[in-house]
């Protein structure tokens, strides 16, 4: 894969040892991340976006965190139904979603 253009981190919970526990994953995190992934396949844009999961961002209130490199943006409370609006308009469009910029 060449350097792409965007690169989303999806705060999964995911500890150390590899063990997914916490408020994101308890909030459908994982299914955030697959649904990216279906997303940015079916937009035909794989070859632009990177896709990851990480640990605690540490704002467990505003969970499940999504951020996109390399604006440095970052929204909060994403749930898996916001998932195609934020590739659509953010990714796509470059318009960064307010209602869930945090």
């Amino acid at each position: 894969m060449n350097k792409p253009e965007f690169h989303i981190f999806v705060c999964t919970s995911s500890r150390i040892n590899g063990t997914q526990k916490g408020y994101c994953h308890s909030n459908e995190s994982t299914e955030i991340v697959t649904n990216f992934l279906e997303a940015i396949e079916e937009n035909d844009i794989s070859d632009k976006v990177m896709v990851s999961n990480t640990g605690c961002f540490g704002l467990c209130n505003d969970g499940p965190i999504v951020v996109i490199y390399p604006e440095g943006t970052w929204y909060g409370k994403v749930t898996p139904d916001d998932v195609l609006e934020i590739v659509e308009s953010h990714l796509i469009n470059g318009n960064i979603v307010k209602r869930l910029e945090i």
